[in-house]
């Protein structure tokens, strides 16, 4: 009895995935001891830069320690709002404020990664995503598991972060370019870092509250404050999607064991999908590093024209040294530059520091 089509079909395809399992990927992915080691690293500089405020803070403070401790201008990276609306300035004037430049700066580098690498700031170098990250990863090993939110609460969670960037983008875009300059330049711009670390300094049980039930959330749920209510996050993935490089899977290779979509933290559909589009892909390259299928998963720029574009575009695709490499250049690149164009630090006389600092209880918001 001779067999059906539908069987020979079948016995077709499982001879294809047989010999697709022969090509398994020849030594071990390295992509996430090396993001973690960056992640490290940079969680490193953030402590030190913090370290150095809080001291330079102190110095003028009644009582506080008389060091000579410059004040560090990295420590405007915490200040993404003064960054935006100096962005806006610089866009309308053409001039580079003269009040915490760097937030701006950083601000322009932290977008350029995510033009060229997708969100790849939030999992390589962000310490908040850092901290997300090993909140539910520990979760995991206490629980044996994390939780998915139901689809329908998730989609509604995840317009959050989208509704603050909303918010936070309508005011300086009503903003005049003299209404930004005025708000920089008065004492509750000149101050706003200390004003921020006065917020952790002297937090109430509210706030703390708060940051608990945050940190017993990313427990349970993967990156809950990244996914659900960043707005830097959800800026940086409208700019990704304009991103030229992304997760590609290679439908040929792909033996279709699911472990790419498991290892997912955004929870995507890496599995089903030609290439990853998302907003919620970090570049992490999790699904990479799970997948087991040489060249099954490239973090990849688009395939060229060519004959045998499935060999092209495996030519195409970075490594994840690659990835740390360009990150790199751009963040000490951005700095680099600003340092050598007068642009990085914020020129504010030590008299007005020394007025303003042990006040700052006393300085309020403008609006």
């Amino acid at each position: 009895m001779s067999p059906s089509i539908a069987e020979v079909a079948t016995a077709q395809t499982q001879t294809e995935r047989q010999k697709k399992r022969v090509v398994r990927r020849s030594a071990p992915d390295g992509s996430q001891r090396l993001r973690r080691g960056v992640q490290l690293a940079f969680v490193a500089l953030n402590a030190w830069i913090g370290l150095q405020f809080f001291l330079w803070v102190r110095s003028f403070e009644p009582g506080g320690p008389r060091l000579m401790v410059s004040r560090p201008a990295g420590v405007e990276g915490w200040l993404p709002i003064a960054g935006l609306m100096n962005l806006k300035y610089f866009a309308v004037t053409g001039r580079v404020p003269g009040i915490h430049p760097a937030a701006m700066i950083l601000l322009m580098a932290f977008l350029l990664m995510s033009l060229l690498l997708k969100k790849a700031f939030c999992s390589w170098l962000c310490p908040v995503g850092t901290l997300s990250e090993y909140l539910w990863k520990l979760g995991r090993r206490l629980f044996g598991r994390n939780f998915a939110v139901p689809r329908w609460l998730d989609y509604g969670l995840r317009s959050l972060k989208y509704i603050l960037l909303g918010l936070f983008a309508a005011v300086i875009v009503y903003m005049s370019a003299e209404a930004l300059h005025d708000f920089m330049a008065g004492p509750y711009g000149i101050i706003a870092d200390v004003k921020m670390l006065d917020f952790f300094r002297g937090i109430g049980w509210v706030g703390i509250s708060v940051l608990v039930a945050l940190a017993g959330l990313s427990l349970f749920i993967r990156n809950f404050w990244c996914r659900y209510l960043c707005p830097d996050g959800a800026l940086m993935g409208l700019v990704s999607l304009v991103s030229p490089v992304k997760v590609r899977r290679d439908a040929d290779a792909c033996i279709d064991c699911g472990k790419c979509a498991k290892a997912c933290p955004a929870q995507l559909k890496v599995d089903e999908l030609v290439q990853i589009r998302s907003v919620e892909c970090s570049a992490c390259l999790a699904c990479v590093a799970a997948c087991p299928v040489d060249n099954g998963l490239q973090f990849a720029l688009p395939a060229r024209q060519a004959s045998e574009p499935a060999a092209r575009w495996r030519t195409r695709g970075l490594r994840p040294g690659t990835v740390a490499v360009v990150l790199a250049a751009i963040f000490f690149g951005a700095v680099l530059v600003a340092r050598m164009t007068n642009h990085w630090q914020t020129y504010v006389p030590r008299h007005v520091y020394q007025q303003l600092v042990p006040n700052a209880d006393a300085v309020s918001h403008p609006m």
